[in-house]
């Protein structure tokens, strides 16, 4: 599996972003389809954080405090893909955003959950 975030960019703050993750190359017709997802983000200085997670059917889902209720998390298991909506974004919401593949169906808080992670798209929000 290889994954590929995308739609990133400069707003400023208030606006809106919708990054999606697809896998970009599927090895032996495996897919991420039965396995959690989740969107994590490191700014420049800090520790990769927590952003939100999403079970395998997209029924279950948790978020980080600082994005609850801004941010929805959401799948497409027929695409093999997982988006992230990110509404009135704020400076602090600057950073790289990644996406990654969860070691079981459920949702994972904590990164040693995940076992493969895409390349990131940088978001970037002005005050």
């Amino acid at each position: 599996v290889q994954l590929q975030a995308s739609g990133g960019g400069m707003v400023q703050a208030g606006a809106f972003l919708r990054l999606s993750c697809a896998d970009s190359g599927r090895t032996g017709g495996r897919t991420f389809s039965n396995n959690g997802m989740g969107w994590f983000r490191q700014a420049p200085g800090k520790e990769r954080e927590f952003v939100a997670t999403i079970d395998w059917r997209g029924s279950n889902t948790q978020y980080a405090d600082s994005v609850r209720g801004r941010f929805t998390i959401s799948r497409d298991r027929t695409k093999n893909a997982v988006y992230l909506q990110m509404d009135n974004l704020k400076p602090e919401d600057t950073a790289v955003y990644y996406c990654a593949v969860a070691l079981r169906a459920g949702p994972a808080t904590n990164s040693y959950g995940y076992k493969t992670w895409g390349q990131g798209t940088q978001v970037t929000v002005s005050s």
